[in-house]
């Protein structure tokens, strides 16, 4: 009978698929990541002589965490920043290796460095830390000396998208988040890339839920504050150009149906992994319309390059892994222009 029921059980296991996930409470072992005396085959764990107060594997949180998701599971930090991963959504930690993503004029000579690439993560054995510039996060007080992996996710497990913290104190209530979580759905981290019919799904939230660290870096409510839109609605005018434009060449050529594009995300409840339709007036622009959410090889964690005016001419300047053009045209400009189209005139007249 202890056999069956054994059988039963394990049957469950590998049926449930994601709702017994290592992260989510069903079959993680405590010793995945924990050591119960601070030390792995007779050695002080990280080679420290008091090891690290939390009993880890290794000798930070990040570093725990890229021991499973470096490479594989996600794949967020790829062993050379000029042959990435396949990309799932939120970007490479990879490009924080790079020595220039300057690709503006004369960036070969002008470097920005990999600290520039997005959020810096602290992880010694892997040779990452803090940003070497910002002592904080921008617009906010959270400081880059301990930012790492369960900054943002938490490693315990919850029921929110990627295991981001929601309301309330992380990381040993050192910090509180007072906005919840955003509503999104993901690609698996097993199998799948970034493409145009193959996508995260944001639905809600990310805009407040970035400003947790960042504040409300580009909302319109002071005539002091940056005034680009983020966490707000499109506007009729906004997702009207988003779903006309189909690249510098064809400005107007593009229908709400197949106008989503993944390289610049909106947010939406309708979205989905699979979708392709574009905006509608109520549908917001987010942080993550214009940013990475780890890293990309353009500084500023952006999407696309913001410094470059054709969208081939990245990488050229820095060396740096060249972020690819969804239109795949040598004419392309700036994807700012999916929503604000200022590229008339730039495209390609056959005489």
């Amino acid at each position: 009978m202890r056999k069956v029921l054994l059988l039963a059980i394990g049957i469950c296991f590998v049926l449930s698929g994601s709702s017994f996930a290592f992260h989510d409470a069903g079959v993680a072992h405590c010793n995945g990541c924990h050591t119960m005396h601070n030390s792995e085959n007779g050695a002080t764990v990280g080679g420290a002589a008091t090891g690290n107060p939390w009993l880890l594997t290794d000798v930070s949180p990040s570093d725990v965490c890229l021991s499973c998701h470096a490479t594989g599971l996600g794949a967020v930090y790829g062993a050379d920043p000029l042959a990435p991963p396949d990309l799932k959504g939120a970007g490479n930690f990879t490009f924080l290796d790079e020595d220039n993503l300057n690709d503006g004029h004369g960036g070969a000579t002008n470097p920005i460095g990999g600290d520039a690439a997005g959020h810096n993560i602290v992880a010694p054995s892997a040779g990452l830390a803090a940003d070497a510039t910002l002592a904080a996060a921008p617009g906010g007080t959270y400081s880059a000396a301990v930012l790492g992996c369960s900054s943002c996710h938490d490693p315990h497990g919850n029921t929110n998208f990627r295991l981001l913290y929601g309301i309330g104190g992380i990381q040993a209530n050192s910090f509180t988040f007072l906005n919840a979580a955003p509503v999104a759905d993901g690609l698996s981290v097993h199998f799948g890339s970034e493409s145009q019919t193959n996508h995260t799904a944001y639905q809600s939230g990310m805009s407040a839920w970035c400003a947790n660290c960042h504040g409300r870096y580009h909302q319109q409510n002071s005539g002091s504050d940056l005034i680009h839109r983020s966490g707000m609605n499109l506007g009729g005018t906004w997702a009207s150009n988003y779903n006309a434009y189909n690249g510098t060449n064809d400005l107007t050529g593009g229908v709400q149906a197949t106008a989503y594009l993944a390289e610049v995300p909106f947010e939406d409840p309708a979205n989905t992994t699979a979708g392709t339709a574009g905006p509608v007036a109520t549908s917001d622009i987010m942080c993550l319309t214009c940013h990475r959410a780890h890293a990309s090889s353009a500084p500023n964690a952006g999407r696309w390059d913001f410094s470059v005016t054709l969208l081939e001419e990245d990488g050229l300047e820095s060396g740096s892994y060249a972020i690819p053009d969804p239109y795949a045209d040598p004419d392309q400009r700036s994807l700012c222009n999916k929503c604000h189209v200022k590229d008339v005139g730039d495209h390609v007249t056959t005489p």
